[in-house]
Formats: structure tokens, C-alpha cells, sequence
């Protein structure tokens, strides 16, 4: 991969690095905020990137607040409200071009980060105005995956709090979602959750044409009844990834003897146990997999654990 300098051009609003398309192509997005956690999500995205020999996109979204003006007729006279409203008008550039400063620093900071580890990495900046949704949505089709903070800037201080925005994205994208917290650690290993369901193989069918994922030992959890009709899907599932070239071996936790009062406690005491590096889960599907996945449960999974979590859909 070959270093490249930031070059910002405006655009409808929207600051962007140039750069050549063809080069591109397919890179991994990285969402800072200026966290906490950006240092965490900037190590695991050039981790990724470079496993797999791709750049990296740095994006950096500036949510600046409305104008301070106000309807101010009738309140006040025409001279003091013409004076006011230059003020105000002022005040907002004074706002907007503070807030761009800051974003292209975050942004040049997190780029050296990267390349103190890994001085060969293509790195490029996105500075936008907009939501973060959006944001994501004009990077997604030239993205591999996108890794996001488990906190975002305004909640950095709050365990449970996992990023307001993270289900409307993982909800509003196609995309593999890899969602961390503080402290990076090389991933070694993986756990895939499993049910049976046809969401949960569809995320083994992603999972197989990962070849990251292929360098890192894995291992496929199912929990639920020890039955013949588990036992046959979960070795299935084990069988199609370790035809795809995974060391991969399987786990049924028997729901009806464990310790532990939910499928989320059992998954992240497996976890626990076993040291392993990341969750792999499949998010907002149908049946059985919707139910035990959707909305809180989910929630549920990213708040007690501090391992990445990469969530498919």
C-alpha cells in the first residue's frame, strides 16, 4: 500500500480528500468523533486494511447545530435587529469554520496514529456535514466494512452506553458492521452465534468468503436445546466453514442445565472462558434470530462485552 497526502476539496458542503477512484476501491471505513475509542477504532481498521491489503477511509462527520439566528421581528427595531443578525451571521461562520479546523486535526491525527504501526498504509479523509447515517450510506458501496466506536463522543464516559446511532446504521446498511471499545488487542480468534435460522446461515455464508477470517481460529456457539435437530444444523454450519478452509470447531451450550439466565450472559461467559478475541453475530433478522437478536437484545450483547463485535446482516 502507498502513503498518500490530505488533500481537501468542498463539495455541496462536504470537505473530502481527492483521490484517485480506481485506488479506492473497496477500503476500510473508519468513523472518529474524537473519543475516546477513536484510537481503538482507528488500530482495528488498520489491522483489517492491512490483513487484507486495502487503504483506509477515515470519515469525520460535523453535526453543527442550527444557526443561532431567530425570527426576530417584531421584537425589536429594524436597526437592532439588522446589527443582530450580522452578529449572529458572524458568529455562525465563526462556528462552522472552528468546527472544520477541528475536524481536519482529528482527522491528520488519527491518519499519523495509523502510521506509526503500519508506515506503508494508504490512508484517505472524509470531513462531511451531515448525520453520520448518511455520511455512511455515500462511503458504503466503496466499503468493505465499517467500524464504528461502541461510544460515541457524547456518552465516552458511560459503560452501558453503546452510541446512539449504531442501530439505525446497522438497521440502514448492507454492510459488515465492527463495532469496538477501547484498547486494541490483535484478534486470534472468533465466536460465531449460531441458532439455526436462515439468518444465522447467511452470516456463515459471509463469514466463508472472508479471507481474514480464515488466519483466526474460530469457533461456532449455539444455545438452546441439546437435540438432534441443533446438533445436526450446528455441525452443518461447522462442516460448510471448515470445507471453506476455517478452523472452526462447535459448541452447543445445552439451555435447559446452564447457569445463566439468557442466551447473551451464556454467549459472553463462553466468550470469557475461552479468551476469544471477537463476536460475529447476525443483527435484525426473521423468526427465532429476530427475536433473539433485535432491538435491546443486541444492545444487550455490545453493553456486556468489550470485545469487537462485527455484526452482519
Amino acid at each position: 500500500m502507498t502513503n498518500t497526502n490530505n488533500n481537501y476539496s468542498i463539495d455541496n458542503g462536504n470537505i473530502n480528500q481527492e483521490h484517485n477512484t480506481e485506488t479506492s476501491d473497496k477500503t476500510i471505513l473508519a468513523c472518529i468523533d474524537g473519543s475516546n475509542v477513536t484510537q481503538s477504532v482507528c488500530d482495528y481498521a488498520a489491522w483489517y486494511a492491512n490483513e487484507l491489503n486495502l487503504s483506509v477511509s477515515l470519515l469525520h462527520v460535523i453535526d453543527v447545530p442550527k444557526s443561532y439566528r431567530h425570527d426576530l421581528s417584531g421584537a425589536i427595531g429594524m436597526d437592532s435587529r439588522h446589527s443582530l443578525m450580522q452578529e449572529l451571521s458572524s458568529l455562525d461562520e465563526q462556528t462552522a469554520r472552528i468546527a472544520n479546523q477541528h475536524g481536519e486535526a482529528l482527522l491528520q491525527d488519527a491518519k499519523s496514529h495509523i502510521l506509526i504501526s503500519y508506515p506503508q498504509a494508504n490512508v484517505y479523509s472524509h470531513l462531511r456535514r451531515s448525520k453520520l447515517l448518511p455520511a455512511i450510506e455515500h462511503h458504503a458501496d466503496e466499503s468493505r466494512i465499517i467500524v464504528l466506536g461502541r461510544r460515541g463522543k457524547d456518552h465516552q464516559n458511560d459503560y452501558v452506553n453503546i452510541g446512539s446511532q449504531i442501530e439505525s446504521v446497522v438497521r440502514a446498511v448492507s454492510r459488515p458492521i465492527l463495532v469496538c471499545s477501547d484498547g486494541f488487542i490483535t484478534p486470534e480468534s472468533f465466536m460465531v452465534a449460531f441458532d439455526g435460522s436462515e439468518t444465522s446461515k447467511k452470516a456463515v455464508d459471509i463469514i466463508c468468503k472472508n479471507e481474514l477470517a480464515k488466519n483466526l481460529v474460530g469457533h461456532i456457539v449455539m444455545v438452546g436445546h441439546k437435540d438432534t435437530i441443533n446438533e445436526t444444523e450446528l455441525y452443518k454450519a461447522q462442516k460448510k466453514m471448515s470445507d471453506a478452509g476455517f478452523n472452526i470447531t462447535a459448541h452447543l451450550i445445552d439451555s435447559t442445565k446452564m447457569d445463566y439466565p439468557d442466551v447473551v450472559t451464556a454467549l459472553t461467559a463462553f466468550r470469557n472462558d475461552n479468551n476469544i478475541s471477537m463476536f460475529i453475530i447476525g443483527a435484525y433478522g426473521h423468526s427465532k434470530w429476530r427475536r433473539f437478536f433485535v432491538g435491546s437484545t443486541t444492545t444487550k450483547l455490545l453493553t456486556k462485552t468489550t470485545a469487537p463485535v462485527i455484526l452482519l446482516r
